[in-house]
């Protein structure tokens, strides 16, 4: 009998005195908000509000807002936090014209600055649930998983055209800001697929007119393929990241003149913008999509795999950019049943599409990079002894103040110049980007030339991450 009458005035002072049982500690220990996403200190790397590191992986959703329905949307995002991405990039207007899975168009007449809003927002009554609140209804599951959502607002094609005024582009950018600057989860991308001459005046408008009304959001360019948006707007104040697309073609598609004749060597725009001052992040916000055919048209050609994006994942990487954007063809479009608007060869739907081996495998470029000291590290090709080599065999090299590591996509041996490195042993493993998994090499003293030899015969996809911890 004491002990039960005990029990109710512990019970009972601990209620008085504010103290929380287990129920309630764990009711209130689920997701936390997001934190808006700012630039770091050295301006080479992402970070939250309150001085977390991010390393952006995001996925391409392009037409997320218009094609997928509210139960579609929490499928799709549930797998792709499940599977580490931590931003989609999607399109706000794919076209003017543009109406959402329940019928539901975005604006008045194909007009920028008529967006069509209804009273009240209830998802029950199609009278209240208009286009812009099936994107408020994203953006805020999106959060809820913790992901950020990057907004292209209008598509580049259709400023080309000529749809787009100055005039218009400031009032619908007024009300894009309006309706989510209090969204923390936010990231703007002006642009959308285009060069920046073209419709120069109006990315201009869209640009700062964000950024004056919104400057608590990140807001960069979404160019052209082959190109980035430090070509023409790294000096603006509203462009505080640059962005490349490396593009969709192999070695010999590429037809681009002059210096930004790359190929598939998507590192080498980290490297031009990597030099640029004001430092500002660089990364490839659209390489080459897995399932997608290589040069995009023609869909007899072979298709970009796995392989692949992680190719290019650990180039760019490797060369110094602060993340990286993975696609799918399937996914980046969408693609349902029934649907007449497939592009680019698509053969499978978004459902299907996300189980690529590709999109599993990205998280583990994240959880590397995010396993050591983040803001120190920078790449160094000054490690690797002899040639770095060429296409898809060269090394590349990054490193931190107690660690390094080493990126060979075709499993060839890495030669180190171990005395270039601090303290006496040196601890060294392999990573494999395929599953993630260390495998312990041993330990050896920082000093002259130290070969390392990859798992299994070298060839195309064989790749590998050399860790050096010291």
């Amino acid at each position: 009998m004491y002990k039960l009458f005990s029990i109710v005035i512990m019970a009972a002072l601990a209620a008085g005195m504010g103290f929380r049982n287990k129920e309630t500690v764990v009711a209130e220990s689920g997701p936390q908000p997001l934190k808006p996403l700012k630039v770091s200190s050295n301006g080479r790397y992402f970070i939250t509000s309150d001085g977390k590191p991010f390393f952006w992986l995001g996925d391409t959703g392009w037409l997320l807002f218009s094609k997928l329905k509210r139960e579609e949307v929490i499928k799709f995002l549930d797998d792709r936090k499940e599977k580490g991405f931590n931003v989609i990039q999607v399109m706000v207007l794919h076209t003017l014209k543009v109406v959402n899975a329940y019928g539901d168009a975005a604006l008045k007449n194909g007009n920028v600055a008529a967006p069509i809003t209804t009273p009240g927002n209830n998802a029950d009554d199609a009278a209240q649930y208009d286009y812009w609140d099936h994107v408020d209804f994203v953006i805020k599951a999106a959060a809820e998983r913790g992901i950020y959502i990057a907004m292209v607002p209008v598509w580049g094609s259709e400023v080309k055209a000529g749809k787009v005024s100055v005039a218009q582009v400031k009032q619908y950018a007024t009300f894009l800001t309006n309706r989510y600057k209090t969204q923390s989860n936010i990231v703007w991308m002006n642009g959308g697929d285009i060069r920046g001459t073209e419709g120069l005046a109006v990315w201009k408008a869209l640009g700062t007119t964000i950024h004056e009304k919104d400057p608590g959001h990140l807001l960069t360019f979404h160019p052209r393929g082959r190109t980035t948006s430090s070509i023409w707007f790294h000096n603006e104040p509203w462009l505080q990241f640059n962005m490349f697309q490396s593009g969709h073609r192999r070695y010999n598609q590429d037809t681009s003149k002059g210096d930004l004749h790359f190929g598939e060597d998507n590192w080498k725009y980290v490297e031009m913008d990597y030099r640029k001052k004001p430092v500002k992040p660089t990364f490839d916000g659209e390489p080459s999509y897995e399932e997608i055919p290589q040069g995009l048209h023609d869909s007899l050609e072979v298709r970009w795999n796995d392989n692949d994006v992680r190719r290019y994942a650990y180039w760019s990487v490797f060369a110094g950019a602060c993340g990286y954007t993975y696609g799918n063809n399937a996914v980046m479009q969408m693609h349902r049943p029934h649907d007449t608007d497939g592009n680019y060869g698509v053969f499978n739907y978004w459902y299907e599409a996300i189980n690529t081996p590709g999109a599993s495998q990205m998280v583990h470029i994240k959880d590397l990079m995010l396993s050591r000291s983040y803001f120190d590290r920078v790449p160094d090709q000054s490690l690797i002894a002899g040639e770095v080599g060429k296409t898809y065999d060269r090394q590349f090299a990054t490193r931190g103040n107690n660690y390094a590591m080493f990126y060979t996509y075709t499993g060839r041996t890495i030669s180190v110049k171990m005395d270039k490195l601090t303290g006496k042993s040196i601890k060294a493993s392999w990573f494999n980007p395929r599953d993630g998994k260390y495998t312990d090499i041993g330990t050896f003293e920082n000093k002259g030339i130290q070969e390392f030899d990859a798992p299994e015969n070298p060839k195309p996809g064989n790749d590998w991450v050399l860790v050096l911890d010291f």
